[in-house]
């Protein structure tokens, strides 16, 4: 039995020698520095988004209807008069609403119907931002009594977005440098970076040339800004 109990002592001694030699060759793994960078970038925007619309009231439905048509219909041939695209322009709310009144003024009586109310909403996409102080001025000639929900937006804000990526990682990559040389370490390479997210396009509150005529509504555009966030984890090593 002995030379059997030699023969396996050795045979597990083999074994191992490999995994042994293995983990004697493999390097030691460097310590790392995660650091964060940010990346900002302005431009101004190239088109506008706003809603206009028409509230008629009228004792029946019909006719609150009636001359909401006839009002909405001038609003979107103003709309289109300024160049305005079949596609940038779109129904974004309708409702026709009856409108109640109390009789008396105890309650004791129930609520009836007094009148209706008709609401159009239309959304427009405004590509060139020169006309926007006049057609805002139109669309009130023609009838609209609500305009809201006016924003300054991008119509390519992918190149932007590309360009704060950019200035992230260099960002990220100058803190790294600062700490490293403060730490009294070397960058040794990238192991990773991984985008935090980028922010939609923002507007930003600057001035800028008002683009309306004296004679339309004022319009200040400003600026939109777009930022993007990186996090970069280099391999480190004393100096």
């Amino acid at each position: 039995m002995q030379p059997f109990r030699t023969l396996v002592i050795a045979a597990v001694l083999l074994s191992a020698t490999p995994l042994a030699a293995q983990d004697a060759a493999s390097p030691a793994r460097r310590p790392t520095l995660t650091v964060g960078g940010e990346g900002i970038v302005t431009a101004a925007p190239d088109l506008a988004n706003f809603s206009t619309g028409v509230v008629s009231a009228a004792k029946t439905a019909r006719e609150a209807l009636d001359a909401n048509t006839k009002s909405v219909a001038d609003v979107i041939a103003a709309v289109k008069a300024a160049g305005v695209e079949a596609r940038d322009i779109s129904t974004s709310g309708f409702s026709v609403q009856p409108q109640y009144v109390n009789v008396k003024r105890d309650g004791t009586e129930a609520p009836r119907i007094a009148g209706y109310e008709v609401r159009n909403t239309v959304t427009v996409r405004l590509r060139d931002l020169t006309k926007l102080g006049g057609l805002l001025d139109d669309v009130v000639t023609k009838g609209a009594n609500q305009i809201g929900g006016i924003a300054f937006d991008l119509a390519e804000p992918s190149k932007l977005e590309e360009q704060a990526r950019i200035a992230a990682v260099k960002d990220a990559r100058r803190q790294a440098e600062i700490m490293a040389e403060a730490g009294g370490v070397r960058l040794v390479r990238v192991i990773s970076i991984a985008e935090d997210g980028a922010g939609p396009p923002m507007p930003r509150m600057m001035a800028a040339p008002q683009m309306a005529k004296r004679d339309s509504v004022p319009v200040e555009a400003g600026e939109t800004e777009v930022r993007a966030r990186v996090t970069i984890v280099y391999e480190i090593e004393p100096r």
